[in-house]
């Protein structure tokens, strides 16, 4: 079974909005954090917007004032709204969990392609 599942990334004109979302699998308990990485071409991977258990969050600066992170615990799932997307945004996005059940796990989706273009 996947644990992770992906969706709403997509093609977008610069200045447009687009909300992913990530399923985490209920098999997987004690969610402690869930975030939203991405990877561009020629880049390294980078922390785009993270939410902790008790809701606390933080943005990558390119991020702030633009994305927001949210999560639905009873559904095992975040999300991340994007508003006014640019094109130094196009990137895969991939979704990151970590729990803990006796040891800590940590999670990686297969990534949702954000692509922004006029």
């Amino acid at each position: 079974q996947v644990d992770l599942v992906e969706s709403g990334g997509g093609l977008v004109q610069p200045g447009g909005s687009l909300r992913l979302s990530c399923a985490a699998s209920s098999s997987i308990v004690n969610i402690n954090d869930m975030a939203w990485y991405r990877q561009a071409p020629g880049n390294e991977r980078e922390l785009v917007a993270k939410i902790m258990s008790g809701g606390r969050t933080i943005y990558a600066d390119s991020a702030k004032g633009r994305f927001t992170i949210s999560r639905d615990g009873a559904a095992n799932t975040a999300y991340l709204r994007m508003n006014n997307l640019k094109p130094e945004d196009t990137a895969v996005y991939v979704c990151y969990v970590r729990s803990f059940d006796i040891s800590w796990h940590e999670y990686w989706g297969q990534g949702t392609q954000v692509t922004v273009s006029s």
